[in-house]
């Protein structure tokens, strides 16, 4: 849901998300606009799934550090809250205190919901890959996820398949019909 029709400044954006009314909500800056990052239970189900099994990983291996969706990352000029992120202790030994973390995350998990628009999700997604990042992108409507890797075509993984981890996450194997199960 795009709150502002007219491009604003990076900012004027931190000025309103600072608002008190705005405390108990999350904001993206996308292409100059504020949208409010609002999901159904049905896609925060399938992010903490996932983001559950990410954890246990990312832990159990001492890889870093994984976010969820109060967690916010500066990509390219915008600001995003992707719903399940991971970055590396190698790209960034010690976690900032911040809104929006400066560096961006080695894998964002993107699920989507009814109010993400095609237009703003290429956006993210071409963002991410040019910044260097690998985007998992999760349709609970469809139980697909597509798997966008920089400078590799875009894999479609559906119930029957698996989604490997990769250079990111070594090691990481996950069912997607546990991500999409009720």
């Amino acid at each position: 849901m795009v709150l502002k029709t007219r491009h604003i400044t990076d900012d004027d954006f931190d000025r309103f998300v600072m608002l008190p009314e705005n405390a108990d909500r999350n904001f993206e800056f996308i292409a100059g606009e504020i949208v409010e990052v609002v999901s159904s239970s049905k896609s925060s189900r399938t992010a903490v799934k996932m983001s559950s099994r990410v954890t246990i990983h990312v832990d159990d291996n001492h890889l870093g550090r994984v976010t969820g969706a109060d967690g916010g990352y500066m990509v390219y000029g915008e600001k995003y809250i992707p719903d399940v992120a991971f970055i590396s202790y190698a790209r960034q030994p010690k976690d900032p205190n911040v809104a929006y973390n400066p560096v961006t995350p080695d894998l964002a998990i993107e699920v989507l919901s009814p109010g993400n628009t095609d237009l703003e999700m290429t956006r993210k997604i071409g963002n991410y890959l040019a910044a260097g990042t690998v985007v998992w992108v999760a349709d609970p409507d469809t139980q697909t996820i597509d798997v966008y890797t920089p400078n590799k075509p875009r894999k479609t993984l559906r119930t029957g398949d698996f989604i490997d981890g990769g250079d990111v996450l070594p090691g990481f194997r996950l069912a997607v019909a546990y991500v999409f199960s009720e």
